[in-house]
This record gives C-alpha cells, structure tokens and sequence, in this order.
C-alpha cells in the first residue's frame, strides 16, 4: 500500500510521466486536458504539434520544405552566425532572415527542464528524495495543485490565456510583454521579458518580475513557447547592425531623432555628450584610435597604484568568456609582438596552443612598460637633445648621422606612446617622439636597402624571399601609422591655437592663418627643407610600402583594406607641389628596390598584401611629374600571387619567416573579391593614361594577361578599352582598339571550357570589337574559331553577324572583301557541322546557301549524321528547311529518317512531334503515290496514337497523290483505295490503335471522364466505316466491350445508349 501511494516530486512527474512521450507536446497530457491544455496527443493537431518539436518530420504533416529552409535550419543548429559572415563576404538578406529564424529553440522539453522547479509552497509531507508521504485522494489532489503552481504551468496557462503580447524578434533576441492577471491580493502586472539565443540554445534571459532564480520563471516559460507555437506570428528582423547598414545619411539620422524622442530621459544626456565629442576635432574621441586601453595605462604621469588598479580591472574583464577578440572572433595565431620578438625555444610554439587575443590583451601588456628610460626622457622633453658622435656599426644606434635622436621600439608599441602623449595632454612631447621613431624608420629603411642590395644576387637567383614584418602596420590594432600621421599633420595646421607650443619647432611663421596644411619648417631634427608635412606624408608611403603578411579572418582583412584606403584618402586632400613629389619619386624607388621590406620588391611571399590600391595612388600622383617611374610603380603591383600556381617559395634558412610562425597555413582571403576589384581598378587607370602610347599599351596589355586571373574583371578591362578608344569627340585608337580586342580573345579562351553565364554577351561583344578594328580581325576569329568559340556559338553568333548586312556596310567592304568574308565564314560552318552536327548542320546550310559545292558538302554531313546522334526534331527542322528552299526531295529523305527516330505512344496525342508527322505526311503525298507507300509503313511503325493516324487517313483520302507535287510528275488523277496498299496498311493500323486504345483507358477510367470516353468511340466507328466491313467490326467490337466490362455498368448503359 505504501508503494502505491507514492508519487514523484511534480518537478519530476512533469518531465519523466508516461503522458508525456514522443508523440505528446510537454506540458500536455495524454487523451486528457489540463489548465490551459484543451485536447491533447488524442486530438488532430497532435502532429502538428509533434512536428513542431522535430519529433515527427515535417513532410509527414506539411508540404516539403525548401532547399533554403532545410539548409538554414541546419546552419542555424551548428555555426555561431559570426562564422557563417566570416566564411562568406556577402550574405544575401532572405538567406539571414532564415537562419535567425531557425535560429531559436525548437522543443519545448528543453524550456519545460530549464524551468524553475519552484512551486512558491513547500510540501509538508514531502519526504526525504521528494516522495510524498502516503495517502488518499487529498494526496494526489495536493500534487496536482503543485504541479499546476509549477512555473512551466503556469508559462502554459499565461500564453493559452492571451497574455503574451507585443513579441518581436531583432536578429538573436527576443523581447516581449507577458501580463500576469490580477489575484485577489495583488494587481495585474506587465513584465518585460528579454531572451537571447544562439544555435537553438537559450544563452540568457531577463524578466522584469524581478527573478534571481536560475531556472526560467513562469514569463520567461510564456515567451518561449509562444515563439516556438506561433514562429509566424512573430515579427522579425534582422541584426540592429544590418539594420543601421542598410539606411542612409537621412535615414540615420531620423533614426538617431526618434530614439532620443522616445526616450529623451534616459539617452539625451549621453548623446549629447557622444555628440559634442564627435563634432570636436580634438576630442578624446576623435584622437584615439581603437587603442583607448592601451592610452590609459601608458599615462606618463600615472602612479604605480592606478596601474595596478587599472591591470586588476582589465585581467578581469579580459578573463570573461564574451570578451571580444582583437581580430574579430578569429584565432590569432602571431605571437606576442607588444614587445620585441620573442627568443628562444617558445619562439614558434604551435599556434593552437597560443590563448587568443583580446580586445584588452596589448593594454595588459603595455602595464609593463614604462617612461623611466633616459634616453627616452631626453627625447620628449628637449628640442636640443643631440650626438654628434656617430657610429655606424651598432643596429640600435641612439643617434643617426645627423646627430639627431633615434627610438629603436617594437613600432605599433613606440607608437601607442606617442597615441597616449596625445590623449593626455603632452602634444609637443608626442611629436618629439614622433620624430624620433619616423627617422629611426628611415634609417632602418635605407639600412634594409643597403643589406638587401649586398644579397639581392644571390635571392633573386634562388627566387625566395622572407616576411620580416609579422605586424603590418596598417590595419594593425594600435594604427601605428595613422597615429604618426596624425601628429605630423596636426603640427602643420596652422589654423589650430591649441599647438601653440609647435612654435618652438617652426621658424617665421608670422601671424599667417589657414585651413590648409603648410610646410612649416623644422629645423630640430629634420634635414633642410623638410617639413612636418614632408615628413607625415613619407611615413604614409613608408607604411603603405610595407610588405606584410595577409592577417587571418574577415574582420582583420577587412581592416587592413580600410584603413588603407582611408590613410589614401587624407594623402589624396594634400595638394602636391615640387618638395612632397620629391618624397614621392624617393619612395617609390626605394619601395621598388627594398626587397623582402618592400611590398612592391622584385621578389616578394605568395601571402603577402598586395600593392594595388596604393600603386594606383603613387600612379595617379607620379604620372604629370615621372611617367616612367609611375609606370614601373604600378606594373610591379599588378601580381596577385595568392593565385599563382607557381609563386615563390619561402626562405626557410630565416628563422624570422612567416613559415616558421604559421606552419602548413592555406591562405584563406575573405576580401579575394575586393582585391581583384583593385587590381583590376589599377590596369584600368594605366589603360586609360597610355591612350595613343604604343609602347606603354603594349606593356599594360602583358602584365594584364600575366596577373588578372578572373575573366570577369578581364572582360571589365576590354570593355573600358574600347570605350576609351572610341570616343564620340574624337578618332578611334586603333592601338588600344587592338588591346581590347586581345583581352576580349584572352576571355573567349578562359570562358571555353567553363560555365559563365555571360558567356553570350561576350561573344556578341568580341564581334563587335573586331568590326571596329576592321575585316582583318574578323577573318582572324573565324579562321581560329575553334580556340575561342564553341561550334553554336560559332555558326549562330559569330559567323552570321559577320555575314549580316549591317555588318558589310559598317566595314565599307568591297566585292572581293565580302566574298573573302564569306569563305571563312563558310569554312567555319562546314567545321562546326563536322564536329557538332546536332546543333550546327541548319546554321551551316544557311551559311552555305549561295555556294553549291559548300551546300551540298553540308547537305552530306547531314545525311552522314542523321542515322546517328540526329534527333528527329533536328532532322524535321532541317527537312522542312530543304523543302522552304526549293528541295522537296532532300526534304522528303531527310523526313523519313527522322521517322525512324520517333516513336509516339497511344496517349501522346498532344506530342510537339505530330504537326512534324503530319507534315511529313503531306510532303509524301504531293510527291506522289510511290513516296507515300514508303513512308506509310514509316508512320505505322512509329505511331501508336489513333488520333494521329486516323487524321493522316482521312488527309490521305481526300486528295489524289502528286496533284500538288512537281510540275511534269505524272499521275492517275484517282483517288488512292482504302482496300488496297499503302492505305490498306493505314486504315489497320488506325483501327488496332483504336482498340488498342480503348481497353488501355478502360483499365482506369472514372465516372467524370465517361463522356469524353464516349466521344473518343464516336471517332472510333468513323475510322471503323471507313473499311468496307468496318460497320460488322465496329459492331463485334462494341459487343466484345459490354462482355468484358460488364462490371461497369453505368459506363456500359451509356455505350448501349449511344451504339446500341
């Protein structure tokens, strides 16, 4: 009797009871109803809902998903969303809007065991391990009341009571309101619930109500399963961030106005704040450049305890699990370059045993440096800290040879101290310093030259180079260049009296106010006639220059090609005179003599970033001043090794190589296409500057079929060839005509073989293009058609717009040009007949027309090709041809092998082929008598279908054979007998496919298709009478249908009705 009064806890009843199997939706009980529950697994909607949790395939219940929606879902279920943007450079919206909607948990048993198993009562009769202390019906009755206090009960009775309301749904978090009726005690209360998920999972959860429990409570249980019961009731959208993407100027800014209005008490005074940051240019806000973290520690003023407070604060933040990564949510795989490279054993550990990097890693690194070092001191705190005493035999010389002062520091790092000098207040100290590390670059840079000039024979003859720039400076976190930049460019800004103290720098300046960036002139360590303004624009090309590695992941690629173009962009508001084109000219040679330190270096690692966006900078810039080294310049950039198949090899022997620091890496390059784009930007601007130079457009023309791979972009380039070379207010350039006509030939070839779906477009546009180089060029693609066309594309493209009139006229062709044209245009036809004849043999005919041997000599491949591999409706097509052009009789071969191609069944009656049969049909008979008794055995052997037969019986009687034929064909002027051969032949064949016919629609005939089966038969006796007993076999027929399915007797009434 104990044993059964014991029942479990109603936390565990709830999951674990029989109830609640596979087929039932939790929270339901098995052919019963509880609170809120209404019919259960007994009921219709007991699929549905088993559908709904995954439990039964949803085909069983719905129409078949799509392609999307079953991809989505499990996209959805395994990868975080950061992934799939990472692999993937665009996604397309209805693509993300089915992955975030998949994206939310699909069972309802997960938020039933995540529930809080609280019931708000404690049970005093409750034993030890949950057991109720036995008892009667109050027992069970005392349960079922907790169970149905239970917080996933009570979500249950809140959402079937109506209380979930205003749910929506931005990206991976969903908010709503769940309204918890008034009691007797307390009001009715609204409580904001808030959910967030990922990968079918709920990661957190908010509720207003004020819950510290870590279950779910009853809210957050009602939300849930009203997103999981009504997924289409749900208002979606995606990610705030892609919203934000997809509006403009106005629309932001409606955007930014209304949130304020909505919530004016809350936001207005930190957007204020935000607001009057951004609109100063020497805010906080504006001089920090993504290394916020790294400012703060490195205050040269900040005490020991503040660091340590600050290192506290940072460890913990750094230690959390969400703490974004540096780059993006990609592993990094560098090692720690803060400070120098490391030595020694753990120089090149494997790189998955490397923690990643976070956003507060460099800050963390950087409290162990500091601002005790003299020499460092001397720098930002004196204008007149010089050496004259200079030795060139030390690497890390505190001096150059002009005395000046040099900072030999890991670059990004030396740079962080110049951002934090800045940030804090210090500007003449941080351009000290700024100096200081811009000439210690210089010096390192003509040192690296003068190493690489000492080697260059021996590397280029090995064709290996080495990266020894693990950190590209631009797109780096810290933006080492940006910052060098900007400080030079500030202290040659006239216009600011907040660099007041740069006087001391500057010599008659006078009292001269402007908005333009001047060349100020610093004496203290600069050269004569160098400027802050020479010297910000050198470290931008100094930097631009580097050769470094491609870094991994999207979100750091993406960097290092924005931060370029917006280093570009400010060089490109400095207008250049005579001084800062010196500093150009000096640039790009070094640049294109530096090496494995230059990315523009005659040899240079497959992964290395390429050039193309700074080349068609330094092009554009040098062109109006040294033709022939902006030339040199850009050329050079134009490789894309990444997609070479045989690029250099890395330098092993160098224990600095990016081999030894990222072993057997396949270089993965999210911003591929981006990247083509640029480079294929840069050889458009080379074609365009050496418009009417032979030379030049020669020279653009190799390096274009030498580096550009995609035949996309190369199409790009011959298209703009050729609208560069004809435009309206002036002569066509018959040379640069000539380029895009190689570039057009150079994609026929690459686009052969593969599919493009452009392919058509670009054959018509390479006609066109050799019609304006002239008849030399058309001849040359028609007599070397089949590198660069396919045999269609060569006969209906190529060869027919060549021969159209338009095309005579455009040219001014005389006779003997045309009829040149028109022999290799012939040729071509025969060629492509020979090698496809299926799709060629009408096109090539056509274009044999007006030549009697190349006519007859296609005409023959026809035949040739028609016993195999010919379709009938090929061999139809090119029969009714013939007959078109006077040749009734090649017709009438060609119909009757396509005769014997073709088989028509006895339900076929609305087969494209019987208009062919017919007319085939017809040919025969106005050919004669003998024609027609050939291929009427033809037409019985192939047909099957009554219909059609009977209509080529009655045609075949109602006129004499030949009458319509050719002219002097004799014939007896009589109507053919039915009783006699060919018709004879006919007229059986008809009635056996009839019966035939008949038995087979009676084997699964219905009710509604009795009518139109009876009409059928009434087609049926009107062939049948057409023989001379046809009445007694219609008859017997008939007869023999009411014995055999007799069992149809509604059917049979209605014969008997009709036939008696």
């Amino acid at each position: 009797m104990a044993e059964r009064g014991q029942l479990p806890h109603p936390a565990k009843r709830l999951c674990c009871r029989p109830g609640y199997g596979s087929g039932c939706r939790p929270g339901q009980r098995a052919g019963g109803s509880g609170p809120g529950g209404g019919a259960l697994c007994a009921g219709p909607s007991s699929a549905a809902a088993a559908a709904a949790l995954g439990l039964l395939p949803l085909g069983k219940t719905q129409s078949p998903e799509s392609l999307l929606d079953i991809a989505a879902r499990k996209v959805a279920e395994k990868w975080p969303f950061q992934r799939v943007e990472e692999r993937f450079e665009r996604i397309p919206e209805p693509v993300q809007r089915r992955i975030v909607y998949w994206s939310f948990p699909r069972s309802e048993r997960e938020i039933c065991m995540y529930s809080s198993f609280n019931t708000g009562a404690e049970d005093p009769a409750a034993g030890p391990g949950g057991a109720a202390a036995p008892g009667g019906a109050m027992d069970v009755a005392a349960a079922a009341a907790d169970e149905n206090r239970l917080p996933f009960r009570r979500g249950i009775a809140l959402l079937d009571g109506g209380c979930v309301d205003n749910v929506l749904q931005v990206g991976f978090h969903l908010s709503g309101t769940v309204t918890e009726p008034a009691m007797q005690s307390e009001p009715e209360t609204v409580c904001n619930v808030a959910i967030s998920f990922d990968r079918c999972k709920i990661t957190s959860v908010t509720c207003s109500c004020g819950n510290k429990d870590i279950f779910y409570c009853a809210h957050v249980v009602a939300l849930s399963l009203y997103r999981i019961r009504k997924p289409d009731q749900v208002k979606l959208h995606l990610p705030i961030s892609e919203t934000l993407f997809q509006m403009n100027r106005d629309q932001l800014q409606k955007f930014v106005q209304y949130l304020i209005t909505v919530h004016h008490t809350e936001v207005l005074p930190t957007a204020q704040k935000l607001a009057d940051e951004i609109l100063s240019q020497n805010s906080e806000i504006n001089q920090v450049h993504g290394a916020l973290w790294m400012c703060i520690v490195l205050n040269p003023h900040c005490k020991l305890e503040q660091k340590s407070s600050w290192l506290k604060q940072l460890k913990k933040w750094n230690s959390v699990d969400v703490c974004p990564w540096e780059d993006g949510n990609h592993g990094n795989e560098l090692p720690n370059l803060t400070n120098a490279l490391p030595q020694g054993a753990n120089a090149n550990q494997d790189s998955s045993n490397r923690p990643h990097r976070t956003v507060f890693t460099r800050a963390i690194e950087a409290c162990d440096l500091h601002w005790q070092d003299s020499h460092l001191q001397h720098i930002i705190s004196s204008d007149l800290y010089t050496n004259c005493c200079y030795h060139d035999d030390t690497e890390n010389l505190l001096f150059d040879s002009q005395g000046w002062p040099l900072w030999h520091e890991h670059v990004p790092t030396a740079c962080a101290r110049v951002d934090a000098l800045r940030s804090h207040g210090y500007p003449r100290e941080a351009l000290r310093l700024a100096i200081a590390i811009v000439n210690t670059l210089r010096r390192q840079q003509q040192k690296q030259l003068e190493m690489f000039r000492a080697q260059k024979k021996d590397l280029l003859h090995r064709g290996v180079t080495s990266i020894t720039n693990l950190e590209g400076w631009v797109g780096h976190p810290l933006d080492p260049i940006g910052t060098l930049f900007g400080s030079l460019m500030e202290a040659c800004r006239v216009d600011d009296d907040s660099f007041h103290g740069f006087s001391d720098f500057t010599e008659n300046l006078g009292q001269c106010k402007s908005l333009e960036y001047q060349h100020l002139p610093a004496h203290k360590f600069l050269e004569e006639g160098e400027s802050y303004l020479t010297l910000a624009v050198e470290v931008a090309l100094i930097g631009l220059g580097q050769q470094r590695i491609m870094p991994d992941g999207l979100y750091a690629q993406e960097k290092v090609c924005r931060n370029e173009e917006q280093l570009i962009s400010k060089l490109q508001e400095i207008e250049l005179d005579d001084t800062l084109v010196k500093i150009f000219r000096k640039q790009a040679v070094f640049l294109l003599e530096g090496g494995p330190y230059s990315g523009l270096g005659e040899v240079i690692h497959r992964e290395s970033v390429p050039m193309h966006t700074f080349a068609k900078y330094l092009f554009t810039s040098l062109l109006p001043h040294d033709a022939e080294l902006a030339y040199k310049t850009a050329l050079r950039a134009m490789r894309l090794l990444v997609l070479e198949s045989t690029a250099p090899s890395g330098d092993l022997s160098r224990p600095h190589h990016i081999a030894s620091v990222v072993p057997n890496r396949y270089p993965r390059w999210f911003t591929l296409s981006h990247i083509e784009s640029q480079q294929c930007e840069l050889a458009s601007t080379m074609l365009t500057a050496a418009k009417g130079d032979v030379r030049r457009l020669e020279t653009v023309l190799e390096s274009i079929q030498k580096n550009i791979h995609s035949s996309s972009h190369i199409f790009k380039l011959a298209q703009d060839a050729f609208k560069i070379a004809t435009l309206m207010d002036s002569l066509p350039d018959i040379t640069l005509l000539k380029v895009s006509l190689e570039l057009g030939l150079q994609v026929m070839r690459m686009t052969l073989s593969t599919l493009n779906w452009r392919r058509r477009e670009m054959v018509r546009w390479l006609v066109t293009c050799a019609t304006e180089v002239g008849v030399y060029a058309l001849d040359s693609i028609m007599q070397n058609w089949f590198t660069l066309f396919t045999p269609t594309e060569a006969t209906s493209i190529v060869a027919t717009t060549v021969m159209s009139n338009s095309t005579i006229v455009r040219l001014h062709l005389d006779c003997h040009q045309q009829e040149k044209l028109a022999g290799s245009a012939r040729t071509l036809a025969l060629q492509c007949a020979m090698k496809d004849p299926q799709n060629c043999a009408l096109s090539a005919l056509t274009l044999c027309e007006k030549d009697h041997i190349a006519f007859e000599t296609a005409y023959q491949i026809v035949l040739d090709a028609a016993t195999a591999g010919m379709s009938y409706s090929q061999l139809f097509t090119i029969a009714r041809y013939m007959e078109h052009r006077g040749y009734p009789m090649r017709a009438y071969k060609l119909a009757t092998l396509a005769m014997t191609h073709l088989n028509l069944s006895y339900n076929q009656d609305t087969h494209p082929a019987i208009n062919d049969v017919l007319w085939a049909c017809a040919l025969s008979h106005s050919l004669g008598k003998n024609e027609l008794a050939a291929i009427i055995p033809l037409v019985v052997k192939s047909v099957k279908c009554a219909t059609v037969l009977s209509d080529i019986l009655r045609r075949c009687t109602l006129t004499t054979p030949g009458m319509v034929g050719l002219h002097g064909r004799r014939n007896s002027g009589k109507l053919m007998s039915l009783d006699k051969a060919p018709l004879r032949q006919l007229l059986d064949a008809t009635i056996g496919a009839y019966i035939n016919t008949t038995h087979s629609r009676l084997t699964h005939i219905s009710p509604r298709h009795y009518s139109e089966f009876i009409e059928f038969l009434s087609k049926a006796r009107e062939t049948f009478l057409m023989a001379h007993d046809g009445h007694i076999q219609f008859t017997q027929f008939i007869d023999n249908l009411k014995q055999i399915y007799k069992g149809k007797k509604k059917l049979m009434m209605l014969v008997r009705e009709r036939f008696g």
